[in-house]
This record gives C-alpha cells, sequence and structure tokens, in this order.
C-alpha cells in the first residue's frame, strides 16, 4: 500500500513514525511550506513530538494536497475535524475515486454533526466499504517514546481493515481489528466529552474517589448512546465463540476501543480534553483555556455536535448534556457538577 498523511500535528506525526519505523515510504500532506523545509533539514517535526526523527529517504513531503491524493492508495485523514472542510473541501472529486480512507480523527464535523464518513460520502462519493477509522487506546506522547500501545482498525471490509492494520505492526504496536466503524467513531467522541469533564472535576478539586465513580458512570452513558446507535460488542465480558486456531477469546471493543480509550483520556495528563477540561474547572473561559493550550481540545466542540444529534437519538446521557452546558451555555462549572453529583449510581 502506498500511504498518504493528510495532517502533521501530533497524532498525524506519531502515524507518519509508525509507517516509517516500518519501512514505508508515506506521501506527507503539509500545509506550512516551512514546516516542510525544518523537516527535510532537521529530520523532525518542530511543532509536534519533536523528539521524533524521520528518515528522509521515506519521505514524500508537499503542501499540494491534490498530489499527495493521487501519489497514494491510501489516505489517512489525521487533522482536526474543525478544520476537516475548509482542508480537503476543494479537491476534485475525482481524485478520491477508489482510495481507501483511514480516519484518524476522533471528532464530528462542527456545523454538520456528521462523522467523516458521511461527509465524504456527500462530498466525494467515497463508499462506506472504502472507509476505515484507526482509534486507540493510544497517545502520540506514548508512540514518539515507543511504549506499547495498542491500536483499533475499523471498517465494514474486514480483509482490507486487516491488511490496513498489518503496515502499523512494530515492537511497540499492537493492533485490533473491529468491523463496527459507526460505534468505534461515535465512542471516540463521546470519550473526549467525558475526559474533559474529569478533567473540570479535578481542576474544582473532586478526588480520585469521585472520579472513578464519574468515569464508571460516564462509560455507562456511553455504552447506552451507542446501543441505540446501532454499535455492538459494548458489554464487558461477553464474548463470542473462541477462534478455533489460536484458541484465543474473541475480542471485545468494550474492554479497549470503547473502555481502555475513555480511561486513558480521562486519566492521562498526555489528554488534551482532559487538560482543556483542568483550566475550565480552575476558572479560565473557553477562550481563555483555547489560547492557552494553543491545541485543538476535541471534547469541546463534540459536546455541542453530540447535544444536538441526541435530539433524534434520544439516549439520556445527563453528564454529557451537562459538559455541553457548562462548556456552551455559560452553566458554572461547580454549578454543573453539583447536577452530575445527583445523576451518578
Amino acid at each position: 500500500m502506498q500511504f498518504g498523511i493528510i495532517g502533521s500535528g501530533s497524532w498525524a506525526t506519531a502515524l507518519a513514525k509508525i509507517l516509517t519505523d516500518g519501512n514505508h515510504t508515506i506521501n506527507w500532506w503539509i500545509r506550512n511550506e516551512t514546516t516542510i523545509n525544518h523537516i527535510r533539514e532537521r529530520h523532525h517535526n518542530p511543532h509536534y513530538l519533536s523528539s521524533v526523527y524521520f528518515n528522509p529517504s521515506l519521505l514524500n513531503l508537499s503542501t499540494d494536497l491534490e498530489k499527495v491524493i493521487e501519489a497514494s492508495d491510501t489516505l489517512v485523514v489525521a487533522i482536526p475535524s474543525a478544520f476537516v472542510e475548509e482542508t480537503i473541501s476543494g479537491s476534485g472529486k475525482h481524485r478520491w475515486k477508489n482510495k481507501k480512507i483511514v480516519s484518524a480523527i476522533k471528532g464530528l464535523l462542527p456545523g454538520k454533526d456528521i462523522l467523516l464518513n458521511y461527509y465524504l460520502q456527500q462530498q466525494f462519493d467515497v463508499p462506506l466499504e472504502n472507509y476505515f477509522a484507526v482509534l486507540g487506546p493510544c497517545h502520540a506522547e506514548e508512540v514518539a517514546a515507543e511504549k506499547l500501545s495498542y491500536l483499533t482498525f475499523s471498517g465494514t471490509d474486514i480483509t482490507t481493515a486487516s491488511s490496513i492494520a498489518s503496515n502499523f505492526t512494530t515492537d511497540y504496536i499492537s493492533t485490533v481489528i473491529n468491523q463496527d466503524i459507526l460505534g468505534v467513531q461515535y465512542a471516540a467522541v463521546l470519550k473526549n466529552i467525558y475526559a474533559l469533564g474529569a478533567g473540570i472535576a479535578h481542576g474544582l478539586d473532586y478526588g480520585d474517589n469521585f472520579l472513578s465513580v464519574y468515569i464508571a458512570n460516564a462509560a455507562d452513558e456511553m455504552a447506552g448512546f451507542l446501543r441505540l446507535s446501532g454499535a455492538v460488542h459494548i458489554v464487558v465480558g461477553e464474548h463470542e465463540a473462541e477462534d478455533p486456531i489460536t484458541h484465543r477469546k474473541s475480542p471485545n471493543y468494550a474492554a479497549s476501543v470503547y473502555l481502555g480509550d475513555l480511561l486513558v483520556t480521562c486519566y492521562s495528563l498526555y489528554s488534551r480534553n482532559r487538560t482543556f477540561g483542568n483550566m475550565i474547572g480552575k476558572g479560565y473561559s473557553v477562550k481563555t483555556a483555547q489560547l492557552e493550550m494553543n491545541m485543538i481540545a476535541e471534547g469541546y466542540n463534540a459536546a455541542r455536535c453530540i447535544y444536538n444529534i441526541n435530539k433524534n437519538i434520544k439516549a439520556p446521557i445527563p453528564i454529557a448534556e451537562t459538559i455541553y452546558k457548562i462548556l456552551w451555555e455559560n452553566v458554572k462549572a461547580s454549578g454543573g457538577f453539583k447536577r452530575i453529583e445527583e445523576v451518578l449510581v
């Protein structure tokens, strides 16, 4: 496979590292020519994961998106969801024909309140069978440090999903395959909202005892939303028959891509959503927190998107709705969490 990566943030840089560590040549779209020149000359991204050094012979760097799309058969989209439309909307529809798309986006498109696969289908006629998603639990910083991490690759075409995943397997990356393409994406969106809430709780000086109950209830709330959205394998402890050859139990995605990603994003100090929420809990305004971080916390826009989507799904999600109101309707963080206290069981 000839991979192209769209984006140059921390997650895009981590994925570029994984592929090039496997000796894969990549076509890499980066918006800024200055960043490209720095990578060519100094062999690392000056803005994100600067400790990661690349073999320049494996990098085809370009600011020309259409050139990168044309030269690649598998495209990894790794830009913040808020910038998807402005980045790719001007590219020609014919460029996307027969391309395999791997979403590394853990968000919904603001304003449209849709997953990337729906946007690509509407804008470029990309069929769902050509669309895949790569998810955690995995932080870019631990990939940079080559700490053992797990990636989940999801797609309706399980054979192709497995083939794509095989290119990302290294000594420090293990992969899991999943067919629940919509469920895993919604789970990634929701866990960012709950992680932002975990950060708010920390900023309000709640302790670990409260946080453990908060996360357990968030996991339950997320499962209810996913079930109404058509997701499968979301109950911990339930498995289908074991593999007849390896005798390993069948994967239960609640244990990793759903629950695992929720846990690491809520607890890890690397989590930008937790960091953003911590600032809100300490009294920062949303705008001030955004300026202070200088990074995108996907949970912020996701909170409003999920709130809008749930008007149709009608899942009971009082925790996510309260976080939305804190972020978007000027509800005080302390008052919002008093409400959350009342719904925890």
